[in-house]
């Protein structure tokens, strides 16, 4: 790609980028959200028509004005907010545009399905073939976004964070599949924020900034520091300096006792999609949540929510006093708030602005006679813009037009107005760039040391780590292990999350009766 540039009416997006991916390559590109990874990358798939610059593929040059155009020239992308169709079960949906035929009006139905369950099973997918992609949790609808390009067969794999959803053990599996195809001669591009990753599978790093192209450097010689500096243009400290000692205990502001949720296919091994889960969060404590993708740390934060009525057992305490929690409105009546794992899809208004999405859940406080009051509800959105540093042109820009970091502020701001107690936080970092992870790094802990009780679910280990006083490790809806901050480390956390691995004496009887 030569001198590519592009601008969205009066905002330049890309100036003169140059982008080499030689065969066989893992060629990493990062940047902040905004500096034009995903434009350029969508420039190349035929996603984005009207440019400039050129571009060649095998020395050739090529007119990408479609996505067909892209499949044509033998190029493939996975992008950050997945295309699958809900209603199409998974081989429908890895095979859609690409369909098998036994004739010329009819579906080879079992070519297909026999096909979609060999790379599936690359990919160590937990889900149904036949399930509705409906049904699927976030991190496994991605893993059928992966599906989906490996079928095409593509020479040139675009891979837009990829593993935002997925847990340890996909990545390091999408990882041996990378490899794969990249020694198969495949190139590939991968964006990616996690920086662990970038440095574990890159064979080269190009860093955009502002839409420039700063830098290309071999990946053995990548170091986080030097990532960090290219894409942010200074030092920042992307990890908080924390005392690793153990923390006095506090007096528990929630109480859970035999948590547990009804499996909707129950299996012989797995009765249930949360059994017999207990743990306290003390005022001021960040209680970590770890586990493998489908362990229930998800489930566990929906049924405190109220998000499982009907379906969820067991005792639940705040401050000392026994409650019930039958929706989210009694929820946020008790003090809690919810960020949840999806913020595109649960979190956020994306059409409504900045305002309208802060206000929401106090609206009753920013009506007269039923009636919004403007300026209330605008000077409310400001008081939540200066405090978690949002960048946004004004309260009323759309929030789907921020960038993924401002979005996660976004939410944060929605639970923060409710003054919530209990704070229940699902992936809060996931796709979001290296500087307004270590903002909302900082803002964690800001809200602990206020007195919040913080539960935290988060699928990267090393944010799990830095943030959480206490991690409950989970193994198919189980608990396995409680470990104190001294005991952290992501062999002991995988040993106790993995599969038959280790468990706790404490918790040894759980799973011999389960």
């Amino acid at each position: 790609m030569r001198r590519i540039s592009k601008s969205f009416g009066p905002s330049r997006v890309l100036t003169d980028v140059d982008f080499q991916l030689h065969r066989g390559e893992i060629h990493a590109l990062m940047g902040e959200n905004g500096a034009g990874k995903t434009t350029l990358m969508k420039i190349a798939a035929g996603l984005v028509e009207e440019f400039e610059g050129e571009i060649f593929v095998d020395g050739q040059p090529v007119n990408l004005t479609s996505p067909r155009d892209a499949t044509r020239a033998g190029i493939a992308m996975i992008q950050q907010e997945l295309s699958l169709v809900p209603e199409l079960k998974v081989d429908e949906n890895i095979f859609l545009g690409q369909e098998r035929l036994r004739s010329l009006f009819f579906v080879d139905r079992k070519s297909q399905i026999d096909a979609a369950r060999d790379v599936l099973k690359t990919l160590d997918f937990p889900g149904r073939l036949q399930s509705p992609v409906s049904q699927l949790r976030v991190g496994e609808q991605q893993l059928v976004e992966i599906a989906k390009a490996l079928v095409a067969k593509a020479r040139i794999l675009i891979m837009d964070e990829a593993t935002s959803a997925l847990s340890i053990n996909e990545t390091e599996r999408l990882f041996q599949v990378i490899r794969r195809l990249a020694a198969e001669g495949v190139a590939i591009v991968y964006i990616s924020h996690r920086m662990e990753e970038v440095l574990a599978v890159a064979h080269t790093v190009t860093v955009l900034r502002d839409g420039r192209h700063v830098g290309t450097v071999p990946g053995k010689d990548a170091t986080r520091r030097e990532l960090i500096r290219m894409m942010v243009g200074r030092e920042i400290h992307e990890m908080l300096v924390e005392d690793k000692g153990a923390k006095k205990a506090a007096k528990p502001m929630l109480e859970v006792r035999n948590l547990s949720l009804e499996h909707p296919s129950p299996t012989p091994n797995r009765p249930m999609l949360v059994q017999d889960v207990s743990f306290s969060v003390g005022a001021g404590e960040v209680f970590g949540l770890g586990g493998l993708l489908g362990a229930g740390r998800t489930e566990v934060l929906q049924i405190l929510y109220g998000l499982h009525p009907g379906t969820s057992h067991g005792d639940i305490w705040i401050e000392g006093k026994p409650v019930q929690i039958l929706g989210p409105v009694q929820a946020k009546a008790l003090g809690i708030a919810l960020i949840t794992e999806d913020r595109k899809r649960d979190g956020l208004i994306l059409d409504a602005g900045i305002d309208r999405n802060i206000g929401l859940p106090v609206m009753r406080t920013l009506t007269h006679f039923g009636i919004v009051l403007p300026q209330k509800e605008r000077a409310l959105a400001m008081s939540m813009i200066n405090q978690l540093n949002i960048h946004a042109r004004d309260p009323e820009q759309p929030t789907g037009s921020l960038s993924g970091g401002n979005q996660q502020k976004v939410v944060l701001g929605k639970c923060l107005v409710t003054e919530p107690r209990v704070f229940l936080l699902d992936e809060p970092t996931r796709g979001i760039d290296v500087g307004a992870k270590a903002e909302i790094y900082r803002l964690i802990r800001d809200l602990a040391a206020q007195g919040l009780a913080i539960l935290l679910a988060s699928s990267e280990l090393p944010e799990l780590m830095l943030l959480s006083d206490r991690i409950l490790v989970l193994r198919e809806g189980r608990p396995t292990a409680l470990l104190d901050r001294l005991e952290f480390s992501p062999e002991v956390i995988l040993e106790y999350a993995s599969p038959g691995g280790a468990v706790q004496p404490d918790f040894s009887k759980l799973e011999a009766t389960a």
